[in-house]
């Protein structure tokens, strides 16, 4: 799945298959300006940040089970969103600071470290790491991922895929190969 946040007309967290399908909305109301997002992968939980609204909640993957980790001004100048273990982590870009925001009840804050211009956070750990199984866009004998001829994107599972063209090109009627 892929998940994102739009505040366009209507700010909102969204999910949808890899190739843009199955495009679900998971949290629509009381949200204003979502700009990063965090996954817990092994729990299925959703956390994002709001910056109109001054907040971090969490939602599972099916919208449910939404609540409020920490709320208000400490929340302003935050950017970028990571989850790790029991923290979430981010940056306050006013003094580019590292925080480290306890993600289960929000009281434990504490500045790590200084970085000049960061804006966004990643945790790189193996542990966060999914096990990979066999997938439909793995490549196939001629080095073609998923026997597309440009890019192949996972579709409703790991099984299915459609393959989609660069720009300027057209898919042809074998639905693998652009012209």
């Amino acid at each position: 799945k892929l998940f994102f946040t739009d505040y366009g007309n209507a700010a909102k967290v969204e999910r949808c298959d890899m190739d843009g399908m199955n495009r679900t909305w998971i949290v629509d109301s009381k949200i204003e300006q979502p700009t990063a997002l965090a996954l817990d992968l092994i729990n299925k939980y959703v956390y994002w940040l709001d910056i109109y609204l001054e907040s971090v909640e969490v939602v599972d993957y099916q919208g449910r089970r939404r609540h409020t980790i920490v709320k208000g001004r400490q929340i302003r100048h935050l950017c970028g969103l990571a989850v790790f273990e029991n923290s979430l982590y981010t940056v306050n870009s006013d003094n580019l600071s590292i925080l480290r925001i306890n993600r289960y009840n929000g009281t434990d804050v504490q500045a790590l470290a200084r970085l000049d211009n960061a804006k966004e956070i990643r945790v790189y750990q193996k542990r966060t790491q999914t096990a990979v199984r066999s997938h439909a866009c793995e490549a196939d004998p001629y080095g073609m991922a998923g026997g597309c001829s440009h890019i192949c994107l996972l579709s409703s599972s790991y099984k299915a895929r459609t393959c989609r063209c660069r720009t300027g090109f057209i898919l042809g009627t074998d639905g693998r190969s652009c012209k």
